[in-house]
């Protein structure tokens, strides 16, 4: 795309985002995330009526009398956007590309920041670190963290999500919000430690995108040339016999149950994006379930 044609688009994505944000998804985003900015002020001895549920027992251990914990509540969250761009976000075999769902989603999740005055930063990864871009706020900001996500053009097309991990594990020193957009197509082994470790500093969202054509392939009485957009190897597979479906029904399954033991320790919920289908839907439903779970 030219210049005229990214800029379109961002403003199109704006316009259509944006008001789903004002009208249903900036007010679930507040009540699935507020009260976590929330931060230590200091310790200080225990005065009649503190809340006995404040004292710090180490510290009142220590010193003989009673001591308390003192926090101070602050509105102003991070949330980091971390996008997969590596090769296979270029395939879409219907409604729309993976890389396409990934702009559409980077903007509900910025412009209900910006909504909230929360600050907000993007990591872009293939099989190396493609672009960071800090937590910032601003609407300015915000578009071009969207166009980015567009209109980048990555220098490598492999996947290494364990590297992008790794790489906000160091850089983002407060805990926040960590939105992982993948297809997480990646062997488990290779991101499992980082993203446990990501796990425990940051409240960390996966958001899988997943492709029909990914699951099932269509029956036809051709052979067609399969290319890994990623390695660049071709295989010929033919689509007359049901050999090809019953290797992809096993890989899917074995490789969602390895997810599903990554996630569940830490009881993370992933948001499964059909890129065939709206992509705003199982956003709203994530948070709205979410939401109610965190008022019981």
């Amino acid at each position: 795309m030219d210049s005229a044609e990214i800029l379109k688009k961002v403003r199109e994505i704006e316009i259509k985002t944006g008001k789903l944000v004002s009208e249903t998804f900036a007010g679930e985003y507040l009540s699935t995330f507020k009260g976590q900015g929330i931060e230590f002020s200091e310790v200080r001895e225990y005065t009649p009526g503190d809340d006995v549920r404040a004292i710090d027992w180490n510290v009142t251990a220590r010193a003989g009398t009673p001591f308390i914990k003192k926090y101070n509540e602050t509105r102003e969250l991070t949330l980091i956007i971390a996008c997969d761009v590596s090769g296979s976000q270029q395939f879409g075999s219907s409604r729309q590309l993976k890389q396409e769902a990934a702009a559409q989603l980077t903007a509900l999740f910025a412009l209900s920041a910006l909504q909230n005055n929360d600050k907000v930063g993007l990591l872009l990864f293939s099989d190396q670190i493609e672009l960071y871009v800090p937590p910032r706020k601003g609407k300015k900001h915000i578009l071009r963290l969207i166009r980015e996500v567009i209109a980048f053009e990555p220098k490598r097309h492999g996947t290494n999500i364990g590297l992008g991990l790794e790489t906000l594990n160091k850089v983002i020193k407060r805990k926040g919000i960590l939105i992982l957009i993948s297809d997480f197509l990646a062997p488990l082994a290779s991101f499992a430690k980082p993203f446990r470790l990501a796990a425990k500093k940051f409240d960390l969202i996966p958001v899988v995108l997943q492709d029909k054509l990914e699951k099932h392939l269509p029956h036809l009485n051709i052979c067609v040339n399969m290319t890994d957009p990623e390695t660049g190897d071709t295989n010929l597979i033919s689509l007359s016999s049901n050999e090809a479906n019953r290797a992809l029904e096993q890989f899917n399954q074995e490789h969602g149950s390895q997810l599903h033991r990554l996630f569940s320790p830490y009881k993370i919920e992933p948001i499964i994006i059909d890129t065939a289908r709206d992509t705003a839907d199982p956003v709203i439903a994530f948070f709205k379930q979410r939401a109610k779970k965190l008022r019981r």
